[in-house]
């Protein structure tokens, strides 16, 4: 055999092996009833990705673009230029994680990921500045325009943007995008860390975008209900000065019209206001409009708001967290979020709506979003349907290693996640830390936290009384509003409240059911387990009659079932993980749930 026939039978090995590669990434191990939506879609996620700050003209990037990653490739962290796609790059699903099968890729770890994409500015952009957002990238991010380095980015569950304009030129544009991520712990990383459960989220796993603006535009809005007054406070931020013009809307009809500087608060007054609650989610309608000193429109965008307000409060003595004035029991789901097919992300925004919608038909009225954040359109949904929200942050796992770095990081990005989901009316307490993972100065970010955004309840370490077995516990902080513990199986044992602080079961359940042919291959597991769908629903109605107990005559308040659905090797969901089998009889769920609800009304008469 010559060198040239050796060279033509390793380039069809090397092809063979691509393509079978790349067949192998295409099968789901255990698919969703969205998977195949999901691989067919040559846009996924083609819904305008950020519904409190709206634009008509926009272009989304989701899609097929052009990859290679893996630890022997290039450096991805912060590099001086981007690498040259030659034709052994291979294809890649944006926003899916190459960890994932829906990505095409599937393979694990890969540290540094480089991304290609083309684009051609549509024609009626014309003189305007483009922006690129980026919804979440895990860990650091690099993006060249063109050849040109246009800015980086560290964080993995924040959304960031880039004006590109200055790097752009006319016909075909060639974006390169360097996500690098060690997986080390030491940024936060939740349950995708090191320390983590479950398959591992890098590189872009949330939607890309561009979007035309104006020299002069807004650039982002803070709304925050003020129900004492019967107002909105609005702040809204611009690039340019212009003036502001605020029109709050129900349907088609005024409600409010207020003027302003930009960059200054200002409030729009909402007589006798119509309450955003779980039982009645009421959105108004908001259209901002931003115009130059000759009269003209610079910027228009369209928003939402909510009015409720979310406080404690003394109900017969004890101390519970009101909703609009009253108490009503916080009963929920602990929610993951991970998805067999999309890992971090889900496949489909029918996907994304389901899991929000079947915890509202079993009857609960929260949810406990643990260890990651969603896109924006997942809040949207939560604040339509009526569903209250719980935050966590992410944890970080070596926060006791060069502390400097690492809990700044934290710090940082803490902070990023509340300034993207500030505006939404479902959010009523975020949560810094759970169970003592990560945890340090909990005292003072919790009282940072709250000082931050005093318009919401903090909950400074959900699950105090547990703790990882490698370090030492940090415990109850002893201040933010809840007093908040985690018992399996529960529910007694949970908190009491004290006088400045609600009693919240921040976790209790986690019964597992074993479905054939809907679980994750592997070892499965749960707390503790029941037989049958009849024997799961009837363990369950108990729990729920012992949290109503614990309501009346010890002063919970907020009681979290785990969990919304399996999670890889945990059996222990309300639904299977690939969201195909309800494993209890949910019109008992819903019952007994609504049941113990309405008990809770009754004590505020």
């Amino acid at each position: 055999m010559n060198k040239n026939q050796t060279k033509q039978l390793l380039l069809s090995l090397f092809f063979t092996i691509n393509c079978y590669s790349a067949l192998l990434a295409q099968v789901a191990v255990l698919p969703t009833a969205w998977t195949k939506a999901a691989m067919d879609a040559p846009v996924p996620f083609p819904e305008y990705p950020r519904p409190q700050l709206q634009r008509p003209d926009w272009l989304c990037l989701n899609g097929e673009w052009d990859y290679r990653g893996g630890k022997d490739i290039e450096n991805a962290l912060d590099p001086a230029k981007p690498i040259v796609f030659t034709g052994e790059a291979g294809k890649i699903r944006v926003p899916y994680c190459p960890e994932s099968v829906l990505s095409g890729v599937q393979r694990k770890q890969e540290i540094n990921m480089w991304y290609r994409r083309s684009f051609e500015v549509p024609s009626g952009w014309k003189n305007k500045q483009v922006i690129i957002h980026f919804d979440a990238v895990a860990h650091h991010t690099t993006l060249f325009v063109n050849g040109h380095k246009v800015g980086a980015h560290a964080g993995s569950y924040d959304a960031f943007s880039f004006n590109i304009t200055p790097f752009l030129t006319t016909g075909k544009n060639t974006l390169v995008v360097a996500a690098y991520d060690l997986n080390d712990g030491r940024v936060p990383s939740g349950k995708s860390g090191p320390r983590g459960d479950y398959t591992f989220c890098s590189g872009i796993w949330q939607t890309v975008w561009l979007e035309p603006v104006n020299k002069t535009y807004i650039e982002n809005i803070r709304l925050l209900p003020d129900l004492a007054n019967n107002r909105l406070k609005v702040l809204v931020n611009t690039q340019g000065t212009a003036k502001i013009t605020a029109v709050a809307l129900d349907g088609n009809s005024v409600v409010s019209q207020a003027e302003s500087a930009n960059d200054t608060y200002f409030y729009l007054p909402i007589k006798s206001p119509k309450l955003w609650s779980p039982e009645d989610p009421f959105l108004y309608d908001l259209k901002m409009t931003l115009k130059n000193a000759d009269g003209s429109i610079a910027d228009e965008v369209k928003s939402y708001f909510g009015m409720r307000d979310i406080k404690l409060g003394k109900i017969n003595g004890v101390t519970r967290p009101l909703i609009n004035g009253k108490f009503m029991l916080q009963l929920g789901l602990l929610d993951q979020g991970y998805w067999p097919d999309g890992v971090l992300t889900a496949p489909t925004e029918e996907a994304l709506k389901f899991d929000i919608q079947f915890t509202k038909n079993a009857g609960y009225n929260l949810i406990r979003k643990h260890m990651k954040t969603e896109p924006q359109r997942f809040y949207y949904w939560a604040d339509k349907m009526g569903l209250l929200v719980w935050q966590d942050m992410p944890a970080i796992w070596y926060q006791n290693e060069d502390t400097l770095k690492t809990r700044k990081e934290f710090r940082r990005e803490l902070k990023a996640v509340m300034d993207d989901h500030y505006n939404s009316p479902s959010i009523i307490t975020w949560v810094p830390f759970n169970e003592n993972w990560g945890a340090f100065d909990v005292k003072n970010i919790t009282n940072w936290v709250k000082q931050y955004d005093p318009s919401r309840l903090v909950n400074g370490n959900s699950g105090f009384n547990n703790n990882p077995d490698y370090q030492k516990a940090y415990g109850d902080p002893g201040n933010g509003d809840y007093v908040d513990t985690h018992i399996y199986v529960g529910p007694y044992g949970a908190s009491v409240p004290d006088e400045h602080r609600a009693a919240s079961l921040g976790e209790f359940g986690g019964v597992g059911l074993f479905v054939r042919d809907h679980m994750w291959p592997v070892a499965n597991n749960a707390y503790d387990y029941e037989p049958t769908k009849a024997r799961l629903t009837d363990r369950y109605l108990f729990l729920l009659d012992e949290v109503e107990q614990l309501m009346k005559y010890k002063g919970l308040s907020v009681a979290i079932y785990t969990q919304t659905t399996d999670v890889e090797h945990e059996v222990n969901g309300a639904l299977t993980y690939d969201r195909a089998i309800e494993k209890m009889e949910t019109d008992r769920v819903k019952a007994i749930n609504e049941a113990v609800i309405r008990e809770s009304y009754k004590l505020n008469k």
